[in-house]
């Protein structure tokens, strides 16, 4: 099929570049002259595992191109997915400025049927808007479906989740849409849920809340097993054997960050709020949220009494591993707050080196080139992002680098009977007091 796909960021070109591995001709259509400049020259603006080799194959097979002309777009598309950004507002509901704006584009060169997909994370009813703004722009009689089709994409493992995914959610209410919609996945062995439009777009707000809840909780968790002695791995390990609960988001931590989480929580609680129907369950798991940096803050003025002139070694930059994303991210906050405290820091990130450059705090940290280089001469280590890289590292060679023997790992990664075999005074999340050899 022809699939045009509005909006060539994150989720935009990992769906062209998944839908034109499967057989379907995508163009992908954006509004900045340079983000397609480099795409047409094979440069891809984001790290994803397997999607530059994804995007290059497809666009020398020619099933995929990109253009910034939407006109182009229409044209070409049976289907015109649309994935621009829809970021917070200061109140916690979303921008809905792209959507509307490219709504109104696609109604100036609507000429024969189309269905126009929300591909991009909105609030319910968006779809509705979408609807009225083509039917009020576009020339009389012309034929279109507005359809729902949330993404549900990990960043770190989107082309596999994409690929094999674990269900296809399609809203709508037009056989002829669905049935286009439903020839468009064909390929992919999944479960499909047919909805209607409201109920899609609830769905996804929905998931995302849902997973922060369980982090948030096992974060709960974390507080009571150190003021119990308890080990929050070893609690997290029992209940989430249990299959009606599952292991998957019990990890305690620092909190979630990244460009999904914070956002979607935010704006599903002004979504409740709008309809009238307040959900103050996920205002507390925000609460939670906010409240495990500061309380990762306050162990580390606990053990070092002032931050100040302190050389402060950070392990990880990104929300997460296996990406190169700095938005919203936790272990950037982190950074942020040491800085502010006038802590001399030292950071180091496998990918995330490059885009925290342009980060206001830059010019006041240093940037190393590994992991036991940074550490160099530093008086306390934090880890702040889970890369299998941190885990990895030799203790003797980490101990022998650092001034003083502190390591508060804000990820759980290491174990801490080995990280007191070497000396460390060690204090994790949720794994009780900090752990001095003798």
């Amino acid at each position: 099929m022809k699939l045009t796909i509005i909006g060539s960021g994150y989720v935009g070109l990992t769906t062209g570049a998944c839908f034109a591995e499967v057989g379907h001709h995508v163009v992908c259509v954006d509004n900045d002259p340079k983000k397609i400049e480099k795409l047409v020259a094979g440069e891809i603006p984001i790290y994803e595992p397997g999607l530059e080799a994804l995007v290059k194959k497809n666009v020398a097979a020619r099933r995929l191109r990109f253009t910034t002309s939407t006109e182009e777009g229409v044209d070409h598309g049976e289907v015109l997915f649309i994935a621009v950004p829809t970021p917070p507002q200061e109140d916690g509901s979303v921008d809905l400025s792209f959507m509307e704006k490219v709504a109104r584009e696609i109604s100036q060169y609507l000429e024969s049927y189309r269905v126009v997909v929300d591909k991009s994370t909105v609030p319910v009813r968006t779809g509705e808007r979408v609807a009225q703004t083509i039917r009020r722009y576009a020339k009389p009689g012309v034929e279109f479906d507005v359809v729902s089709n949330p993404e549900f994409l990990r960043e770190g493992s989107a082309v596999e989740d994409l690929m094999k995914p674990d269900r296809i959610v399609i809203g709508g209410n037009s056989d002829r849409a669905l049935a286009l919609m439903q020839k468009i996945y064909e390929p992919f062995v999944a479960p499909v849920l047919v909805t209607d439009i409201n109920s899609a777009e609830l769905i996804k707000h929905a998931a995302n809340s849902f997973l922060a809840l369980k982090i948030s909780y096992a974060n709960a968790l974390a507080e009571i097993c150190e003021a119990s002695g308890a080990d929050v791995l070893k609690v997290a390990e029992g209940i989430g054997a249990d299959k009606r609960i599952g292991r998957g988001f019990l990890n305690a931590g620092l909190g979630y960050g990244g460009s999904c989480f914070p956002k979607d929580l935010a704006a599903f609680i002004a979504i409740s709020e709008q309809l009238g129907v307040p959900f103050h369950l996920l205002k507390e798991v925000q609460k939670i949220n906010a409240r495990q940096l500061e309380r990762f803050l306050d162990a580390m003025r606990e053990a070092l009494w002032v931050l100040k002139d302190k050389k402060i070694c950070v392990w990880g930059l990104t929300f997460k591993p296996n990406t190169d994303d700095v938005r919203s991210s936790v272990a950037v906050a982190l950074v942020e707050r040491l800085v502010a405290e006038g802590a001399r820091v030292t950071v180091y990130d496998p990918k995330g080196m490059e885009k925290a450059r342009a980060l206001p705090f830059a010019s006041a940290v240093t940037f190393a080139a590994s992991p036991l280089e940074a550490a160099k001469g530093a008086e306390a280590l934090a880890i702040a992002t889970e890369w299998a890289e941190f885990a990895s590292v030799d203790l003797s060679e980490l101990r022998e680098a650092m001034m003083t023997p502190l390591v508060f790992d804000g990820r759980n990664l290491l174990d801490p009977a080995a990280a007191r075999d070497f000396g460390f005074q060690y204090r994790g999340i949720g794994r009780g007091v900090i752990a001095e050899r003798g």
